[in-house]
């Protein structure tokens, strides 16, 4: 019979695992995975090298974590957008201003979105990074596409509307708002693309008289 240990031993963990990641992440956010040092990565998270790398390996490791921690994030960002409680126009505008919200949130300014804005980069020569982008860019094609499912099989779109392409649409105009913002333009000159491209999706709404 083994007996469980009642406490580890050594000294308690002094640091809570989210918080170190999300530092982290504003870390690479800023400088990209190759223009951030293991230095940076200290100073922002305020563990030294051999705490980091006990609780998440080297710094690769460590930038994977943020990938997967900014990916669940944006799983839960998109699921309570694109509810079915609210009309596809409204879940739609809702993806988009929470997106904004999120790209133009940086202390340093405007910093897109922290997968696109950094994993393409790594992508080139790095498998995973490159499998985990993939998969994330294609789980939003796919949030997109049920939603728009929904939406026919609600009539909120004609019966022989494609959820595919319409997904794809909203996936680009995403992608468009994240390189721009990450490029400097402002924020109105972003939102002023939404409507025409959710006119395209969801059609005109009618003028009010």
């Amino acid at each position: 019979m083994v007996q469980k240990e009642s406490a580890r031993r050594g000294r308690p963990r002094s640091y809570d695992p989210d918080t170190a990641l999300a530092n982290a992440m504003a870390v690479f956010w800023h400088a990209g995975y190759s223009g951030t040092s293991l230095d940076d990565i200290t100073a922002g998270t305020g563990m030294n090298r051999p705490s980091l790398y006990g609780a998440f390996g080297d710094k690769r490791a460590l930038y994977l974590h943020t990938l997967e921690r900014y990916r669940a994030l944006g799983r839960a960002a998109f699921a309570a957008a694109l509810s079915p409680d609210r009309p596809l126009r409204e879940a739609l505008r809702q993806v988009y201003d929470t997106a904004l919200t999120v790209y133009y949130a940086g202390d340093a300014g405007a910093r897109g979105c922290f997968l696109i804005g950094t994993a393409l980069v790594e992508s080139v020569n790095d498998a995973d990074v490159r499998k985990m982008l993939r998969d994330a860019l294609r789980e939003f094609d796919a949030a997109f596409k049920a939603r728009f499912l929904t939406a026919r099989d609600r009539g909120e779109l004609p019966r022989d509307a494609d959820a595919s392409v319409l997904a794809t649409l909203a996936s680009a105009l995403l992608y468009t708002l994240a390189i721009r913002s990450r490029a400097g333009e402002p924020r109105k000159a972003l939102e002023a693309m939404i409507d025409p491209v959710l006119d395209l999706i969801c059609g005109k709404p009618p003028r009010r008289r």
